[in-house]
């Protein structure tokens, strides 16, 4: 018998009413513009095998971490790992968390405190939304990417008193946009008004900088802001993050981020297919590819007289309105043999549904030709 909560059933009932049912598929389309795999890390083989000829090397023979790190979970890759990735990124330090959703809960969830101010960018990710939730900080939105708009909400809401702390958060490369705020910017502002600048460079890690190392490194901002989180899920080609910041920052997150005290430790195989991976970014020619592709494809945009999202990054977006009709449109390109995902609402706002295309190191110039081609004739 089915017996199902009725208000939950509701729910489900009035999603499909909207044609915005999320159900789970198994992709076959050949031509891939949806993954996050923009260097083809995640189909490496040098990586793969790489990471279990490391582990063979070191006799790292768990398959599991066996606990939290603060029992029996950390070892020595994990030091190797965060090390690593702390030179590469030219940091202090950085402390691995099992995904980037799991870095935004515990950096958020525990660095502002009771009395601090948070602002935060409208369109900023879901995850780092549910670590604000987390938070007893009293926490506000600004307009995407208007700094004026930061400005109005720390004059109108900063206390006069001590110890009040003001965290301004926003990203590198926006996922569903594919913008960039103006980072220096951000960073002035932040100095002249004593407030501490965390940034997401999820989706700029590994397609910008000149080894991918970011948005912040390509500006020479790095050092300039509080935290930055760096997710391993999308030009990394594998599994976890880490949160950059200061050598405290690290220890505090190690005794207050309840997201990193409270869960096993990763395994040491996607420990080392991190490692591998920074590895390969050191040397790789995928990174000039790709840049080369973003190019051509905004090139391709205006010869098909098509309308985008204006961005730099991997992440191109085409705007069409309504759920049914960007549908429609991505299911007339999946016949064609192109995997393009429509993003629809309430994962964006209603009226602003679109085609999201990821660009990738291996598409070729043709594959990009050809599906703005269509683009042009089924809009």
């Amino acid at each position: 018998m089915d017996d199902f909560p009725k208000k939950l059933r509701e729910k489900l009932t009035e999603r499909a009413a909207k044609n915005a049912l999320r159900e789970l598929t198994i992709s076959h389309i050949p031509i891939d513009f949806s993954s996050n795999d923009y260097l083809g890390f995640a189909k490496d083989q040098n990586i793969f095998e790489g990471a279990s000829r490391l582990l063979k090397e070191n006799n790292y023979t768990l398959n599991g971490a066996t606990g939290s790190r603060l029992l029996s979970g950390n070892n020595a890759l994990y030091e190797n790992v965060e090390s690593g990735i702390a030179t590469f990124h030219d940091c202090p330090a950085a402390l691995v968390f099992n995904s980037g959703y799991d870095a935004n809960l515990g950096l958020l969830g525990s660095v502002p405190q009771r009395g601090d101010i948070i602002l935060y960018d409208e369109l900023i990710h879901a995850s780092i939304r549910d670590g604000l939730g987390m938070s007893n900080a009293k926490a506000y939105k600004f307009k995407h990417n208007d700094l004026a708009d930061v400005h109005r909400l720390v004059e109108s809401n900063r206390s006069t008193a001590n110890n009040v702390e003001v965290y301004i958060i926003t990203e590198s490369v926006f996922s569903m946009d594919g913008d960039s705020p103006d980072l220096t910017a951000f960073v002035d502002f932040c100095k002249k008004q004593n407030c501490r600048l965390i940034v997401d460079e999820a989706h700029a890690v590994g397609v910008l900088g000149n080894t991918g190392e970011g948005l912040l490194q390509e500006l020479g901002l790095h050092n300039q802001v509080f935290a930055r989180i760096v997710t391993f899920g999308k030009a990394m080609g594998c599994h976890g993050a880490t949160v950059l910041g200061s050598v405290t920052l690290k220890q505090y997150l190690v005794n207050f981020a309840r997201s990193f005290i409270y869960t096993t430790g990763m395994p040491p195989h996607s420990l080392a297919t991190i490692l591998l991976s920074y590895q390969e970014l050191s040397q790789t020619t995928s990174l000039a590819a790709l840049k080369e592709n973003i190019t051509y494809f905004k090139e391709q945009v205006a010869v098909q007289g098509l309308k985008f999202i204006d961005s730099n990054s991997a992440i191109q977006c085409c705007v069409i309105s309504g759920n049914d009709r960007v549908k429609g449109i991505a299911g007339q390109l999946r016949e064609k043999g192109f995997d393009v995902k429509p993003i629809l609402s309430p994962t964006v706002k209603e009226g602003q549904e679109r085609l999201r295309f990821c660009l990738h190191a291996y598409n070729t110039k043709a594959e990009i030709a050809e599906v703005l081609r269509l683009l042009a004739i089924f809009i």
